[in-house]
Parts: structure tokens; sequence; C-alpha cells
């Protein structure tokens, strides 16, 4: 595969070697820092699911602790699960679910940290990713329609690209 870009490194696309093929990113000359980041998503359904799970009678039991670990599970494998990831001592990983009856659903979101010389975005973004699924595989006997949405990060701290923070009024799902 061919590629038009330039010998210098900063004008080409780190996951890209000279020829254009993939390429994990050497990140060995990069001091480890602490880095942190946050996604957030939400699992959308009807009204009798949402009463259903909140009431405890979900077919297949604890729906939002088992989500809730799958999620933490699935951080902790990102780098078998997305190609290129590095593999990273993930500090902490914290996801919470929360009910939400405007919409109704749940609101999910993960926080991860670590001490490493790359960032832990994709680890967040998983976790919530995953969480989503759970809930939608624990509670797909009461409802098949259940729609998962808005996964996005959240923030993210450290490393060379500085600080990131989302802003609620940028992000239009219906234009995703």
């Amino acid at each position: 595969m061919a590629s038009n870009f330039s010998e210098n490194s900063s004008d080409r696309l780190t996951h890209l070697d000279e020829t254009g093929e993939a390429r994990m990113v050497d990140v060995s000359e990069k001091v480890a820092t602490r880095r942190q980041a946050i996604a957030g998503g939400q699992v959308r359904m009807l009204s009798t699911t949402f009463a259903a799970i909140e009431a405890g009678n979900a077919p297949k039991g604890d729906v939002l602790g088992t989500a809730k670990l799958a999620g933490i599970m699935a951080a902790k494998q990102t780098a078998q699960l997305i190609p290129l990831c590095h593999p990273l001592p993930l500090s902490k990983i914290d996801v919470q679910i929360w009910p939400d009856p405007e919409l109704p659903g749940y609101q999910i979101q993960a926080e991860v940290i670590t001490k490493a010389e790359t960032g832990v975005e994709m680890e967040a973004l998983t976790a919530v990713s995953v969480a989503a699924l759970t809930l939608y595989d624990m509670a797909k006997a009461l409802e098949k329609s259940i729609v998962i949405e808005s996964i996005r990060l959240l923030s993210k701290t450290g490393g060379k690209s500085g600080d990131y923070h989302h802003q609620i009024e940028e992000f239009n799902p219906s234009s995703a």
C-alpha cells in the first residue's frame, strides 16, 4: 500500500510505517506520566423495561452489577480487543451506572487511570461500550429494542496532546 506522506515524522500518521502499513506506535522514548480518561454513554429503553430492572425483576438477574463488572473487565482487555493499542498497567477503573428516568434508561460513565507512556482513552471507551452491551444482554429478554447511544470521551488529562474536556453543546447525536 503506497502512501503520500512525508518522511518527517510530524507529518505522517502515527499508526503507519514508511510504506503505509499499520504499525504499533513506539512509545519507549516517552516519559511515563499520570493519565486519566473519562468516557460516558447511555442506554435507552421502554419504561416497562426500566421499571423491571429498577425493581430487580430482570430474568437474568443483577443487570447493573453484571454490566459494571463487565465494563471493568473490558477495560483490562482493551489491548486484546483494539488493534495497535498498547497493554497498559491500569491503576484505577471505576464504572458507574445510574438510572435516568427521563430517557428512560441508564447513564454509564467509566474513569480509567494509569501511569504510563500513553493514554487510557480507549480503555475508558471500551469499559463504557462493554458495560452498555452487557446491560443490553442482561435485559434483552424484556426488550429487544434497547438503544445504546452517545458513547464518547468526556475528558482526558496527561500526555503530550494536553487535556481535553467534552463540551456538551458540541455533541449532537442526530448528526453523528
